[in-house]
């Protein structure tokens, strides 16, 4: 019996320190982002188009977001971006889709951006090397750049009131500029 509660013991100080251990980590990978800076890259769109970062990139702001098809957070942050980018357009912002499905989903991303109408360029970068190069490890993840290619933001996840909290940054980035 009581090597059945010290058992239990480690079990829970292992899970503690696990914890522990994992939180460092994302506290430290995103403050690594934090100080990135974005640079020119080059994926196919869903016609098959090669398109390029410096070609697509905002005047003022770039929100690239991070996305696959089978995550529903992203299938429901996809509208809400949809109107970002109607409303901020005009002003210099522009926005990024970026599909890390892998082989076995791929052929899904084209139809799924169309139902979805999604209004900006959506890139696929099949392999996740971008995604790997700015290590994000969650999806959906938006990443807000300046002009200057610097990541001045990043926002993880998509629940409800998400959009309003994008606007606020979108609008304080922009004064900030």
């Amino acid at each position: 019996m009581q090597a059945v509660s010290i058992l239990m013991q480690l079990a829970l100080l292992k899970t503690a320190i696990m914890k522990q251990i994992i939180m460092t980590c994302l506290l430290f990978s995103t403050f690594g982002l934090a100080a990135q800076t974005v640079t020119n890259f080059e994926f196919k769109d869903i016609e098959n188009n090669t398109r390029t970062y410096n070609e697509l990139k905002g005047e003022n702001l770039t929100l690239i977001d991070f996305w696959a098809t089978w995550c529903k957070p992203c299938n429901k942050a996809i509208p809400e971006l949809n109107k970002i980018y109607g409303s901020y357009r005009g002003k210099g912002v522009e926005i990024i889709g970026i599909n890390c499905d892998g082989p076995r989903s791929i052929s899904k991303v084209a139809p799924l951006s169309k139902s979805l109408q999604i209004k900006y360029p959506v890139l696929i970068d099949i392999n996740s090397e971008l995604k790997a190069e700015l290590n994000i490890i969650a999806f959906p993840t938006l990443i807000m750049v300046n002009s200057k290619g610097k990541i001045v933001w990043i926002h993880e996840g998509f629940v409800s009131g998400d959009a309003d909290i994008i606007i606020a940054e979108i609008e304080k980035q922009l004064k900030a500029n």
